[in-house]
């Protein structure tokens, strides 16, 4: 009997400890997913993704994170609550990219994917000499982050990696971009020699020198080419310069007409819909989000009537479906607002071309009219998702 009685109540214990341990467990649980929309509510543009288990009473932590704050905040938690743990957590980057922790577009056009393979989905694009963190390596792939935060991955041959200090000198070199839709850099100076490589719109290489023709330029790997004059700009005169007008959005926003649509594309080679507003504020001097359903939180509100009144060219336009008492509203679809006497926007849906909001037009959207969410405006606008570049840029 006494056995018996020995039997249950090591099973009573077992029990209990099972018990509390997923108490445990579900307490630290709701800790992170609290820190996780503090922190990191976006895992676009910031990480924080920690499993716990516990073996043997011993709580093990797993996973990876970009916030080191929201980490430390869920250690102080497990240490108030004197519990022994072992860390497995990531904190990116880490070793596994040691002190490359930056590195520059290197190609044209990078293909940016959401998964360290060739066969993922398209999340973004890098233009040449685009600047890049670089946060975790997996193979052949680089998760890497770029200036508008989106984090996702890059195959190596698409990128120079560099150490802090070499990064700082790319970033701090006298540079020449590209304003043709696309061109080519070549091997001397004449259009009749080898071609180094291909360029294209918003395309950024580090100056070396000039002549009547061609600025002579190098690559983030130290190639050297040579880019005609009159398809290029001194990037720090460009950007002390630019005025970014309504006009000026305009005008860019139509040199980009029947570029082709490309899902998860930010560049003349293919461009989706809110690729194209962010090349188009790109150009204007401006870094914006990457995605519509980011788009859509910066700058501030207008036309809250959805009539398409009070819109200023420039302004963007959301579309995608509404809001009911079981949903969210859903954002899949942007462009920009033009109004020219004919309610006209331009945006990226099969290629980039102008809509019309007016029945009386011949290119009248009536699919997008009735699905409009509404509108943000970006110009005159103090908000921390609009980078300023001449701001952020010492010139």
């Amino acid at each position: 009997m006494k056995i018996i009685k020995n039997v249950s109540f090591l099973m009573l214990m077992v029990f209990m400890s099972c018990k509390n341990d997923t108490k445990t467990i579900t307490e630290l649980e709701n800790i992170q997913s609290n820190l996780k929309a503090e922190f990191a509510p976006d895992k676009r543009v910031e990480l924080f993704d920690i499993k716990f288990e516990s073996v043997d009473n011993h709580l093990i932590l797993e996973g990876e994170t970009t916030s080191k704050k929201a980490f430390l905040i869920l250690l102080d938690s497990l240490k108030n609550r004197k519990l022994a743990f072992t860390n497995h957590v990531r904190i990116l980057p880490d070793s596994a990219v040691g002190k490359l922790q930056y590195a520059i577009a290197r190609n044209s056009v990078i293909n940016i994917r959401s998964q360290p393979k060739h066969s993922a989905e398209l999340g973004t694009q890098g233009l040449l000499g685009m600047s890049l963190k670089v946060l975790d390596k997996k193979g052949d792939f680089y998760r890497i982050q770029t200036p508008d935060n989106y984090i996702s991955w890059v195959d190596k041959g698409g990128i120079q990696s560099m150490t802090k200090s070499e990064f700082d000198a790319w970033n701090n070199s006298k540079k020449v971009l590209f304003t043709e839709i696309f061109g080519y850099t070549y091997a001397d100076k004449s259009a009749n020699s080898e071609i180094v490589s291909d360029i294209t719109f918003g395309g950024l290489l580090q100056y070396i020198s000039e002549d009547n023709d061609f600025y002579k330029v190098k690559y983030p790997d130290n190639r050297i080419g040579f880019i005609k004059k009159n398809e290029a700009v001194i990037y720090s005169s460009w950007l002390k310069n630019i005025v970014a007008s309504k006009e000026n959005i305009e005008t860019v926003a139509k040199t980009m007409n029947g570029f082709p649509y490309l899902w998860g594309g930010t560049s003349s080679k293919g461009i989706d819909c809110s690729g194209f507003t962010k090349m188009v504020y790109l150009m204007n001097g401006f870094i914006i989000p990457r995605d519509a359903s980011q788009q859509i939180n910066a700058g501030k509100t207008v036309d809250k009537n959805l009539k398409f009144e009070g819109l200023e060219k420039g302004d963007l336009l959301f579309f995608g479906t509404k809001a009911t008492p079981n949903k969210k509203q859903r954002v899949t679809h942007v462009g920009i607002w033009l109004g020219n006497n004919k309610m006209e926007f331009i945006h990226s849906s099969g290629n980039v071309h102008l809509s019309s909001m007016n029945a009386d037009e011949t290119n009248y959207d009536e699919f997008n009219k009735n699905r409009y969410l509404g509108s943000q405006r970006y110009l005159g606008v103090k908000d921390e998702m609009i980078v300023d570049l001449k701001e952020k840029i010492k010139l």
